[in-house]
């Protein structure tokens, strides 16, 4: 099987970047605000440029950017980073049962790629944590799917911010594109209790400096998320019980 460079030929690459076409609508959006915004927060064209393609992560480029336009200290920015980012390390446990038997350049190279999203449309095509061979093609498919829909619009923001008018709303159009991929995302009683937590302990800690509210809602939000998971559900005991 071939595994690196992918074969764009694999029918399971094309059906990778199949599934993963309606998301990159809502992703190119939020990549084209992002790019507006980092010129704007004075970052500048070719600085905003390397932020789009080296840290590719667009809940925390949007986090930090106020952060870097106040002047806030280096480890604010990147806490807030780190802790927007801290369900990667969830994500990256889901994934060590498909992923396992790659070399570790081509997991390093796939972290980098991989989304929220993807992390969402491959569960639901492979539910079962078995390696498989056509996971692999699946999964190239659909990450560069998202990382070209990514790229191309958030350049196009980047090169294009002093045109596009602070007139037409792209802030707003950024946060209802946000809130569609985190609806997506949102598939169970746990996440979206989480959700809700997240969202009032932000409005709750709005008055803290240099947008700590963000740190607050992710930390209660991960706290919330871990005792549901621990509460006894339905057909499941008690945690620390014996079965």
């Amino acid at each position: 099987m071939r595994v690196f460079p992918p074969d764009w030929r694999d029918p399971h690459f094309r059906l990778g970047a199949r599934d993963m076409a309606p998301a990159a609508l809502g992703i190119g959006a939020w990549g084209l605000v992002t790019g507006v915004a980092m010129v704007k927060s004075g970052l500048g064209l070719w600085l905003s440029l390397w932020m789009s393609l080296v840290v590719y992560a667009g809940s925390a480029q949007l986090a930090s950017l106020p952060l870097i336009a106040t002047g806030a200290p280096l480890w604010v920015i990147w806490a807030t980073s780190a802790c927007v980012n801290l369900r990667f390390v969830i994500f990256s446990a889901g994934w060590r049962p498909y992923l396992a038997p790659l070399p570790r350049g081509q997991r390093l190279l796939l972290s980098y790629l991989t989304t929220d999203l993807n992390n969402v449309v491959f569960m639901r095509r492979f539910p079962a944590p078995v390696p498989a061979p056509e996971q692999v093609p699946y999964l190239w498919g659909g990450v560069l799917t998202n990382w070209v829909a990514w790229q191309l619009m958030s350049v196009l923001g980047i090169v294009l911010a002093d045109v596009i008018p602070t007139a037409w709303g792209l802030g707003f159009a950024g946060t209802l594109a946000l809130l569609g991929l985190t609806g997506s995302l949102l598939s169970s009683r746990a996440t979206w209790i989480a959700a809700m937590v997240a969202a009032c302990a932000s409005v709750a800690a709005y008055a803290l400096p240099l947008k700590l509210n963000i740190v607050v809602a992710i930390a209660a939000a991960l706290a919330v998320g871990v005792l549901m998971e621990h509460l006894p559900g339905p057909g499941r005991p008690p945690a620390g019980t014996d079965v």
